[in-house]
């Protein structure tokens, strides 16, 4: 087994696992190991990891010195090397003209999907996230809690390596001894802002991030993450003594190839791939979950290569294609038993998609000026933010709290002397007044490096005004019917996106520092259109009762006992916590149960 062509697959598998991302390569691992027949469906092309990084390439090696196109939004050289908001011939549609209910979906055509990508910030949803609707009565409940998951967080980041500190914050837990990896040191400008943030009661910690600090403990992890299976011990021991510490020379979003960061090709497959119980097959664009007897028999794709339907078949399936991607699956996998799409008997497919909600401001801070040339380069991301610190001004009282929102957001900090790009001297009349020639150098050489980013990640409610259908006048190259997006942003958000304006312009403010164009503080206008965060959740959600979701507890569809979700679609809420190591924590509990089941004969 390994990667195969549509010629070489076999007639049958026990599952098929759509999608290679954090969810599918995590349930494909899972089962694989545990000696499960897998085959593996990507949309996307083949991408090596190894070969495939631009590891020490400058920006002034790339063509528009790496500045944004409309081909690659974040850079020449970022990972994501097919996929985009934008793909040629797949495209998707907006039910309003309205800017304010616009939402943007970014795909990514490659194996490994947004792993490459992705800011490899990871951190755990705390209690409170599992419950909101019980804490302020707002949206809906999970049916399963903190606990029941937690010890799949503690299986995640042993596994993939995570960096960070437990600091005993509220509603943001910490990890069992043995779990995280050191945090690496605050750069000069973190320092400084942890100080002045300290006097506004924010506080600044070591974030969470998928990056190896030093290697992986290759022979103790092991047995935790698989008691009792010598043979996968071996494998997952090998893949990690394949994996190279960081040393800091180049941004996470490129990728890596040494392996220090988490993508799903250099952590999940691997080992998987060397159990011989995967297969892999690229270029294989899922659109229907077909049906035998009231059961799942397998899904139809379509060879982007050849543009042939075809039909692979499996005990079981396992959409994890991201959150939208797989909605759409179903509601194309119409029949006349299904006629609304399948595992639509609740009428809940598609509902209560959800983003997080963002919103930027940056400063210039005159104590961070002329500072002696070093390299502040780190842990190619950031090495502290700020969790949510104003949980007792909410819950059931948040309305007379003084807020005037119910939700949290936590704060990414980016600051330092990073790798000069093409923007690095541009936009400075702000602080110049326009200068030329050897001022305008000086004016640069001074500047570089003391400026403070911040942004706000924060938690959006569900509602009944944010949601994806088919378009049935619209198709892509393939001839699948695409989604069209409904989307509207709730006064809770806006609200939320305005204090984090003000609460960024404080902290600048009592650095010494100046605020480049704001603070914004009408919300409608701060927050981020909805998907650019590229964190879209729910549209299959979990519950407790068919009558209003579309899984259970176990991801597995009411209405079609073995097929099963192991993507973001589940998700209940969006907490302000980015829900990558959620997606892969649930994804492993999933492919638990599929285990089991399957020992059981149940599937």
């Amino acid at each position: 087994m390994g990667f195969v062509t549509p010629r070489t697959m076999a007639r049958d598998y026990d599952v098929i696992v759509v999608g290679s991302g954090a969810g599918g390569g995590q349930t494909a691992y899972t089962l694989a190991l545990e000696g499960v027949k897998v085959l593996m469906l990507e949309a996307g092309r083949h991408y090596d990891f190894r070969t495939e990084t631009p590891m020490f390439q400058t920006n002034a090696d790339a063509p528009l010195r790496g500045a944004s196109t409309p081909d690659k939004p974040f850079g020449f050289h970022d990972a994501t090397v097919d996929g985009g908001w934008q793909v040629p011939g797949e495209p998707y549609t907006q039910a309003s003209a309205d800017p304010g209910q616009r939402f943007d979906w970014w795909r990514s055509r490659m194996l490994g999907g947004r792993t490459n990508h992705w800011g490899r910030i990871s951190l755990r949803n705390g209690p409170y996230d599992f419950k909101p609707h019980s804490r302020d009565g707002l949206g809906f409940d999970w049916p399963i809690g903190y606990d029941d998951l937690a010890g799949y967080y503690d299986k995640v980041e042993m596994l993939v390596g995570i960096y960070g500190s437990n600091e005993g914050l509220e509603n943001t837990p910490d990890s069992p001894e043995g779990c995280l990896l050191p945090a690496p040191a605050m750069r000069v400008g973190e320092r400084l802002i942890k100080k002045h943030a300290a006097t506004l009661g924010v506080p600044v910690v070591p974030i969470h991030r998928a990056v190896l600090t030093k290697k992986l403990d290759d022979t103790r992890i092991p047995a935790l993450l698989h008691p009792g299976n010598p043979r996968a011990q071996a494998l997952v021991a090998q893949s990690m003594r394949e994996r190279a510490a960081c040393f800091w020379a180049t941004p996470c979003g490129r990728g890596c190839s040494i392996g220090a960061t988490y993508q799903s090709p250099a952590v999940h497959l691997p080992p998987a791939l060397a159990s011989g119980h995967l297969d892999v097959l690229c270029d294989a664009m899922v659109y229907e979950v077909t049906m035998a007897g009231g059961k799942a028999r397998g899904v139809r794709f379509v060879d982007r290569k050849s543009g042939k339907h075809i039909e692979a078949k499996a005990r079981c399936v396992v959409l994890s294609a991201s959150a939208c991607e797989s909605v759409r699956i179903l509601l194309n996998s119409k029949s006349a038993a299904h006629p609304q799409g399948l595992a639509n008997s609740s009428g809940k497919l598609g509902k209560y998609i959800m983003d997080t909600v963002g919103s930027d401001l940056s400063g210039q801070v005159p104590a961070l000026e002329g500072l002696p040339p070093h390299n502040e380069d780190g842990a190619g991301g950031a090495h502290v933010y700020s969790p949510w610190w104003l949980y007792q001004k909410q819950g059931k009282d948040w309305a007379t709290q003084g807020l005037g929102f119910p939700r949290g957001y936590h704060i990414e900090i980016s600051t330092g002397r990073r790798m000069p790009g093409a923007g690095t001297g541009a936009g400075l009349e702000w602080l110049t007044q326009g200068s030329y020639g050897a001022g305008f150098k000086k004016d640069v050489r001074r500047l570089y490096g003391s400026f403070v980013y911040f942004s706000g990640r924060g938690e959006m409610i569900p509602n009944e005004q944010s949601f994806c259908e088919i378009d049935t006048a619209t198709k892509d190259r393939f001839g699948i019917p695409v989604l069209k997006f409904h989307w509207q942003w709730a006064e809770h958000e806006t609200r939320q996106a305005a204090h984090m304006q003000k609460t960024f312009s404080d902290i600048v403010s009592a650095m010494g520092g100046r605020v480049n164009g704001g603070p914004e503080l009408d919300g409608k206008k701060a927050i981020a259109p909805g998907g650019s965060i590229i964190h879209e959740v729910g549209g299959a959600i979990m519950g407790s009762s068919a009558s209003n979701s579309v899984v259970n507890e176990w991801c597995q569809t009411w209405d079609v006992p073995n097929l099963f979700l192991t993507d973001g679609a589940p998700f209940v809420s969006n907490a302000d916590k980015n829900p990558t190591l959620t997606i892969m924590a649930l994804a492993w509990r999933t492919a638990d149960h599929i285990v089991e089941r399957f020992k059981k004969k149940e599937l």
